[in-house]
């Protein structure tokens, strides 16, 4: 078994057949056809249960498929760290909607700029599915909040966030008082994501509990849901920036030390590369360089 019996492996995964997996590899597809059934032979085992011209992933294809995609995976890190110290090829960044949305436009723009040779591929999540594809080789950074397993990744701290809930504009003051008003209704993410986990937290240190829960996919969504008088969120203020219709919103500030959720990136440990480090350093240069930088 060698990386190039792995590549076509994975390339006859990922496309779904030998056809096209021949066509993405360049080669033949005898010669594809062959090469998986030397590696079944090597192996001792069927990695595909074959119906036909179809071919469905065996449980022993589906544990080598892991180990194929991080053997493949670090033999193009090592590849790029010896090659060429610059930044260059694919860069799978992944980050929490807000911080997409809102945060990196700007430091992406700049290092398109910088290192044109770099290609971006996006994914929003929240940090569990990020630290999952992180640790699963699918990804080479991500942007998250805390907590993380401190173990397994390094991390850099580069946004300062504040948290905030809002409601329709007219609502009364949330939580003050001692006949606090607490909305029925709140509208969040699906578990994982953090800010939802703040919210809730909220209700708990107040001794309440929200009766309902509305998950949304997307923050635009969840605001015009509040517009709406449908119920309350919590999302980080710079979010209010990128909505139309912020003035019909009633923006309720967190008491100090709840009013603060930084932002991380975080890659795993032994695994840092110039990629990650050109972002990194993007990232840390105080904002007033950035825009300098920027603008020349």
């Amino acid at each position: 078994m060698d990386l190039s019996d792995l590549k076509i492996f994975s390339a006859v995964v990922r496309e779904g057949s030998v056809t096209r997996a021949a066509q993405r590899l360049y080669r033949v597809q005898s010669n594809v056809t062959t090469r998986v059934r030397q590696l079944e032979e090597d192996i001792g085992v069927a990695l595909f249960i074959r119906e036909g011209k179809r071919l469905h992933l065996s449980p022993a294809g589906q544990v080598l498929l892991d180990y194929a995609d991080r053997l493949l995976a670090l033999a193009e890190e090592a590849r790029n760290a010896v090659q060429d110290p610059r930044p260059r090829g694919v860069f799978r960044l992944g980050a929490m909607e807000s911080t997409a949305a809102v945060r990196l436009p700007g430091p992406v723009n700049e290092y398109h700029r910088l290192y044109p040779d770099v290609a971006f591929e996006l994914r929003t999540g929240n940090p569990p599915m990020l630290s999952k594809a992180l640790l699963a080789h699918e990804l080479d950074a991500a942007l998250v909040t805390l907590p993380i397993a401190e173990a397994l990744f390094e991390k850099v701290a580069v946004f300062k966030e504040e948290p905030v809930i809002v409601s329709a504009a007219g609502t009364p003051p949330i939580g003050k008082g001692k006949n606090a008003y607490f909305p029925r209704t709140i509208i969040a993410f699906e578990h994982g994501c953090p800010h939802r986990k703040r919210l809730e937290d909220w209700y708990a240190l107040r001794d309440q509990m929200p009766e309902r829960t509305i998950e949304l996919g997307s923050y635009h969504a969840m605001l015009g849901c509040v517009v709406a008088g449908m119920g309350v969120a919590l999302l980080p203020r710079s979010v209010l920036t990128t909505f139309p219709e912020s003035r019909r919103l009633k923006v309720h500030r967190l008491p100090p030390g709840e009013n603060r959720a930084d932002t991380y990136l975080i890659w795993r440990k032994g695994a840092d590369s110039p990629k990650v480090q050109a972002l990194r350093d993007i990232l840390t240069r105080p904002r007033a360089r950035r825009r300098d930088l920027a603008q020349a």
